[in-house]
């Protein structure tokens, strides 16, 4: 089992940056990659960015290419999303998700964390 915590979410305005923190705890060893998530209010849940473990390969979604950073510290356990020059099409619950096999088949995930960005 694998147990993941996030934190960093908040309220900032339009143009403002927030960073969120995933740690992960328990078999980490069986980590292949980490992604975010997010799902605003009425919309489904849609990926943001993913990365993997051992490598350090990278994926964004279009919407946040240029703005947001995804990055992980693997001697914490730990991945992060930088998020800069936030719009507020960027609110939602942002989700970190575990990966033991692939890119794209998440096994596990955080609670969420809420970001909004007002206008």
């Amino acid at each position: 089992q694998v147990q993941l915590v996030e934190s960093g979410g908040g309220l900032v305005q339009a143009g403002g940056s927030l960073r969120l923190s995933c740690a992960a705890s328990g078999r980490t060893a069986s980590i292949y990659a980490m992604g975010w998530f997010r799902q605003a209010p009425g919309q489904e849940r849609e990926s943001v960015a993913g990365i993997r473990w051992l490598g350090g390969n990278t994926y964004y979604v279009d919407s946040v290419k240029g703005r947001f950073t995804i990055s992980r510290d693997n001697a914490k356990n730990t991945v992060y999303l930088q998020m800069n020059s936030l719009k507020p099409e960027d609110t939602a619950v942002y989700y970190c998700a575990m990966s033991s096999l692939t890119d794209t088949a998440y096994d596990y995930w955080g609670q969420g964390t809420q970001v909004t960005v007002s206008s």
